[in-house]
C-alpha cells in the first residue's frame, strides 16, 4: 500500500520537473534567449545570445547596396582577413595616415577606445600615448598618437616600410632580424572628391605639411623634382580654382601615390617614363598594396569599419564610431563641371576607390555570412549540449521514482527462475 502511494506521489513531482527540465531546454537561464512580452506578437520573443553583442548590426544607414556590382575580381583569400595578433609578443600594428581622410579620428580610437589588458596610457595635455604591450615598456602600436611622425610628416608606404622596422628596433632595442616581427599595415580611404575638397578647405585655412620628409631610395625629392605650389609661408587663402590648376600638388591621387611602391617609377622623377604609363604603375601598386594590408577602412563606413577591424584583430572597441556626414568637404558647393575637374585630376584616386569599396563592402558580407555560420554551430553545440543534459536528467528521475526497484523485482524473478531449474534437474537425476 505504502509504495503504491509513493508511485501516485512521483507522478505529479516527475511532471513538474520535466516542464521545469523542458523550459530550461527551450530558455535556458544564462542565454537570455527569450522574455516576457505584452504585445500581439506572443508571450516569448526569441533573441540571439550574447554572440551578437559582440559583433552589433552595423547601422541600416550606412549606404550599403543589396547587390554589390561586380567590377574586380576577388577571391576568398582577398576577402578572409583574421589576423592573430600577438600584443605580448613582437607584432607591431602601423597606421598610415593619409590626410583628409578621418585618420586622426580613428587614429584616437586606436590609443583611447580599445579594449585591452593593458590601455594606453594618454596624459591630460599631450598629444601622444604611451602603448605599451603588457609587462613590457615596448611599444604594440607606430602611429602619430602613439610613436609620434617617427619616419616623418604623413608618412606614406615607402617610407613606411623602410623606415618602420629600423625605427622600432631601435626603440625597443631589438637587434633581431626584421623578418621575425610582423608588421601589420592599416590605413584609412575616403571618397576622392570629398577628400580633396577637404584638403583644399585645410589648406586654405594654413596647412601646408611642408615638414614632411617624402624619402624615396634613401632620398628626398629635389625642388625641380616636386616644385612648391605657392612663395609665400603657406597658401593661406587659396582659391579653389588656383588649388586645381597647380600641376605639382600633392592632393592630386594623393591616395594612390601614398599607398603605391614609388620606387617603381623612379620615386618623384617624372622623366623616368610617360605619365600614363607612371599612372598605370602606380594605380597597381595601390591596389596591390591595399588588398594585402591587414585592415583599411572607410571614412563613410564607419560601424562598417570597426566590425570589420574588431573582427580582423580580434580586439573590441569600447564605444561604437560614428558616423558624422556634416563635414567642410559636405559644406562646400561645387558645380558639376569642377566636380569633373577635381575626378579628372583624381582619376586615379577615383579607380582606387571603388576597387577598395568593393572589396570593403565584399569582406562586410564575407565576415556577415561567416559569423552567422558560427553563431548557427554555436547554437547547434548548446542544443546538443542541453539535449545531452536533459537524457541525464531524465536517467535520474526514473531511478529516483522507482527505476531500480523494478530492476531489482526483475532480477529477483531471473534468480527464481534459475534456482527452480536447477531444483528440476537434480530431481531427473536422481530419479
Amino acid at each position: 500500500m505504502e509504495e503504491k502511494f509513493n508511485r501516485l506521489i512521483f507522478i505529479p513531482v516527475a511532471a513538474v520537473l520535466f516542464l521545469m527540465i523542458g523550459y530550461q531546454y527551450v530558455c535556458p537561464a544564462d542565454s537570455n534567449t527569450c522574455y516576457f512580452r505584452t504585445d500581439d506578437q506572443g508571450l516569448f520573443q526569441r533573441h540571439s545570445s550574447g554572440f551578437e553583442s559582440l559583433y552589433p548590426e552595423p547601422d541600416a544607414d550606412e549606404d550599403l547596396p543589396s547587390k554589390i556590382t561586380s567590377r574586380f575580381n576577388f577571391t576568398e583569400r582577398d576577402l578572409d582577413r583574421h589576423v592573430d595578433f600577438h600584443i605580448r609578443g613582437e607584432d607591431v600594428m602601423v597606421f598610415l595616415h593619409i590626410q583628409k581622410t578621418g585618420g586622426t579620428t580613428f587614429g584616437r580610437h586606436l590609443v583611447k577606445n580599445i579594449q585591452l589588458e593593458q590601455p594606453c596610457d594618454c596624459m591630460p595635455g599631450q598629444r601622444k600615448c604611451t602603448c605599451h604591450r603588457p609587462g613590457k615598456a615596448e611599444s604594440w602600436l607606430f602611429s602619430r598618437f602613439s610613436t609620434g611622425w617617427s619616419c616623418g610628416l604623413h608618412a606614406d608606404w615607402t617610407e613606411l616600410t623602410s623606415c618602420v622596422p629600423v625605427v622600432m628596433n631601435k626603440r625597443d632595442k631589438k637587434s633581431a632580424p626584421k623578418s621575425k616581427r610582423n608588421f601589420y599595415y592599416i590605413t584609412m580611404l575616403r571618397d576622392p572628391v570629398s577628400r580633396y575638397l577637404s584638403e583644399w578647405k585645410h589648406v586654405q585655412r594654413g596647412a601646408t605639411w611642408k615638414t614632411a620628409l617624402h624619402m624615396c631610395d634613401g632620398r628626398p625629392p629635389t625642388q625641380d623634382e616636386l616644385p612648391a605650389c605657392y612663395s609665400g609661408e603657406d597658401w593661406t587663402g587659396v582659391p579653389l580654382a588656383d588649388f586645381m590648376n597647380c600641376p605639382s600638388n600633392l592632393a592630386n591621387n594623393r591616395q594612390v601615390r601614398m599607398l603605391a611602391d614609388l620606387s617603381l617609377v623612379g620615386c618623384y622623377n617624372m622623366s623616368s617614363m610617360s605619365e600614363l604609363e607612371r599612372g598605370r604603375v602606380l594605380l597597381a601598386s595601390a591596389k596591390t598594396n591595399l588588398r594585402n594590408m591587414a585592415f583599411y577602412g572607410l571614412t563613410e563606413f564607419q560601424r562598417k569599419t570597426q566590425y570589420l577591424f574588431e573582427r580582423t584583430f580580434g580586439l573590441r572597441f569600447i564605444r561604437a564610431f560614428t558616423q558624422i556626414n556634416s563635414t567642410r568637404a559636405a559644406s562646400v558647393g561645387i558645380s558639376e563641371k569642377v566636380r569633373w575637374r577635381i575626378e579628372g585630376l583624381n582619376a586615379l584616386d577615383v579607380e582606387l576607390y571603388e576597387y577598395a569599396k568593393e572589396l570593403f563592402l565584399r569582406r562586410y558580407q564575407y565576415n556577415r555570412q561567416q559569423q552567422h555560420q558560427e553563431e548557427r554551430l554555436r547554437r547547434r553545440q548548446e542544443r546538443q549540449h542541453r539535449q545531452r543534459m536533459h537524457r541525464t536528467y531524465l536517467a535520474q528521475l526514473w531511478r529516483l521514482g522507482g527505476g531500480e526497484e523494478e530492476d531489482e523485482e526483475k532480477e529477483e524473478k531471473a534468480v527464481e527462475e534459475v534456482a527452480t531449474t536447477e531444483d528440476y534437474s537434480s530431481q531427473v537425476v536422481r530419479w
